[in-house]
C-alpha cells in the first residue's frame, strides 16, 4: 500500500502535497492501472508509482485489465505491448471501443526497438503514448505525468 511505502520517504510525501503536518497522507495523486503479464515489471512498477502518492492497480492479463476498467476507470493505464493472449494493442482496441473510456490516458511500454511501423502508427492514432523498456523510476514518473496531463476531449486534465 501508498502509505507504508511513503512513510519511508516523508520527504516525498510532503514535497508532493500528499502530507499535512502531522504527516498523515491527505490523498493520493491519481489511480493508475498497470497492465503487464510479468509479475515482477507489474510490482516494480506499482511500488515506484506508489512512492510518489499514486494508488496503483495491476492486473496480469488483458482480460484482467479489462475486468479492472469495467469496474471503474483508473486516472491512466500503463500497459505492456506484448502479453499473451491479448496484446498491448488489441487491449486498447477494446478500450477505445467504449465510449466511456474513449479518451482514457493510455501509456504503452514495450522492448520492442523494432516494432512495425504500421503498429506504432495505430497505437498513435488510438491516442495511446509510446516508451520503450528499460523504464527507470524518472522515466515512469516523466510517463505517468504525460498521461495525467493529457487534455480529454472536454478539455479538462485526466487528472
Amino acid at each position: 500500500m501508498a502509505a507504508g511505502i511513503l512513510a519511508v520517504f516523508p520527504e516525498r510525501r510532503e514535497a508532493a502535497g500528499l502530507a499535512g503536518p502531522s504527516g498523515a497522507i491527505i490523498q493520493p495523486v491519481a489511480t493508475i492501472l498497470i497492465v503487464d503479464d510479468d509479475a515482477t515489471v507489474g510490482l516494480t512498477f506499482s511500488r515506484m508509482l506508489e512512492l510518489d502518492g499514486h494508488t496503483v492497480l495491476r492486473a496480469e492479463s488483458g482480460a484482467e485489465g479489462l475486468a479492472r476498467l469495467a469496474a471503474g476507470p483508473p486516472d491512466a493505464v500503463i500497459l505492456d505491448m506484448r502479453m499473451p493472449l491479448m496484446s498491448g494493442l488489441d487491449f486498447l482496441r477494446r478500450v477505445r471501443s467504449q465510449a466511456p473510456l474513449h479518451d482514457l490516458p493510455v501509456g504503452i511500454v514495450t522492448g520492442d526497438y523494432f516494432m512495425k511501423e504500421d503498429v506504432l502508427e495505430e497505437l498513435t492514432e488510438l491516442g495511446a503514448t509510446v516508451r520503450y523498456k528499460p523504464m527507470w523510476m524518472d522515466d515512469l514518473q516523466t510517463l505517468t505525468r504525460t498521461l495525467l496531463e493529457r487534455p480529454h476531449a472536454d478539455g479538462a486534465e485526466a487528472r
